[in-house]
């Protein structure tokens, strides 16, 4: 693409009708029909082969009709969202430092944060009564061997019929339903604990449906920092499908199960819990260094390691392993957890990532396996909320992408039963 003029330039680049087209994501012949209808102003190109078009107009029209902007790197969708930047490393909520927000702020309170744009300090959000009865009655009729995954897909559902305002996608209703679906999930989650808890943050309540073991305040402090850390992560796979939804105006319930249900595949959501049962090995075994040889033998990738969007440590990774050197219990796994970046940087420059740092939690606090799937999920469910309030205002049905067709060229004989 040619680069943005400077703003009263008479020789400022222009843009070729397929670079305007590229642009707007739109066909060659779209772009002229723009021109025809007034929409789009046009200049011959030098030597009169083709047309030329400015800029900042094309962006313009592009703004104005919700078309997407070609990936630099080609091939994938980019879409304009005003909910969290990555880059250097670094990434942000609304402009501010996602990693400072989580140290600072409870996950409610972010969770407001990039809903509204404004802080509202202790915040806490509540589930209804009929609701979370429903959501509990729907979790408890599962198979004893459901995971948790499988109890949040029928949690939302359950939650999703109690609600009759649930088509009103106003930005009220949205917000409403969002902040008593997410307590209404935690909530409908067995507790393993001997007792529940009794009111508090979101992270307090979700505590005990996680571990037996009883909560401590540094335990505490770094489960709300991943709750808060996990909220978004741009337009991860689960939140492409949850835009997507939110296109078709899917109400928010159906929003966060399209999400659920993508975050359950063993590159998203679950990705943490092979990174626990890698790092569990390690902890029993007292090295790192087999355990990285067996994955490495056999041709395994080495759980919890690497992440394209960061080419050094994952902030979020960075910010939970600070938190976990406050608590006790965590000693032998946050070793165990560096020995595996150690050991493996001798076969590859890869870094930490947030599955790690969440396997280090799951396993010193006695958490099970699919414990930092479970953090994901409830986290997410605020950032694929935030993404949907967006989307919907937006031209509906614009994630479309085209089909191209591979199969055998019409007409081909019509097919008989053998």
């Amino acid at each position: 693409m040619t680069d943005q003029p400077e703003p009263g330039r008479p020789d400022a680049p222009r843009l070729t009708t397929r670079e305007a087209a590229e642009l707007l994501g739109v066909k060659p012949e779209t772009v002229y029909a723009y021109v025809s209808r007034g929409q789009l102003s046009s200049e011959r190109a030098a030597g009169g082969r083709g047309s030329t078009f400015d800029a900042d107009e094309v962006r313009a029209l592009a703004r104005r009709s919700g078309r997407r902007e070609p990936s630099p790197a080609g091939g994938d969708l980019v879409f304009r969202t005003g909910i969290t930047l990555i880059e250097q490393d670094r990434y942000y909520f609304r402009g501010a430092d996602a990693t400072e927000l989580a140290r600072n702020h409870s996950y409610e309170e972010v969770a407001e944060w990039l809903w509204t744009g404004e802080l509202r300090p202790g915040v806490r959000f509540t589930a209804p009564s009929e609701t979370l009865a429903a959501a509990r009655r729907t979790v408890g009729a599962l198979p004893a061997h459901s995971g948790s995954t499988d109890r949040l897909r029928v949690a939302v559902t359950a939650a999703a019929a109690t609600d009759p305002l649930r088509f009103d996608l106003s930005p009220g209703a949205v917000l409403s339903s969002a902040r008593s679906l997410i307590p209404t999930l935690v909530g409908a989650l067995p507790v393993l604990g001997s007792t529940e808890a009794d009111g508090g943050s979101l992270a307090r309540e979700l505590w005990p449906r996680l571990t037996a073991r009883p909560a401590d305040a540094p335990a505490l402090a770094v489960l709300d920092a991943a709750l808060a850390l996990l909220i978004d992560h741009d337009l991860a796979a689960s939140t492409l499908a949850a835009r997507v939804a939110a296109s078709a105006r899917a109400h928010p319930y159906a929003v966060v199960s399209a999400g659920l249900g993508v975050l359950e595949g063993p590159l998203h959501g679950a990705a943490s819990g092979l990174a626990h049962r890698m790092l569990q090995e390690a902890v029993d075994r007292g090295s790192a260094v087999p355990v990285v040889a067996d994955h490495l033998r056999t041709g395994r990738p080495v759980p919890g390691l690497g992440h394209r969007l960061y080419r050094g440590e994952d902030p979020r990774a960075r910010t939970l392993f600070a938190l976990l050197e406050d608590v006790p219990q965590a000693a032998g796994a946050l070793a165990a957890a560096r020995e595996v970046v150690a050991t493996t940087a001798r076969h590859a420059p890869l870094h930490a990532n947030i599955d790690l740092a969440l396997a280090v939690l799951s396993v010193s606090c006695g958490m099970a396996a699919e414990a930092g799937e479970t953090v994901f999920a409830v986290s997410r469910t605020a950032g694929w909320i935030a993404h949907a309030m967006e989307e919907y205002g937006e031209r509906p049905l614009r994630i479309r992408p085209s089909g191209q067709y591979t199969g055998p060229r019409p007409p081909q004989p019509l097919p008989h039963a053998p």
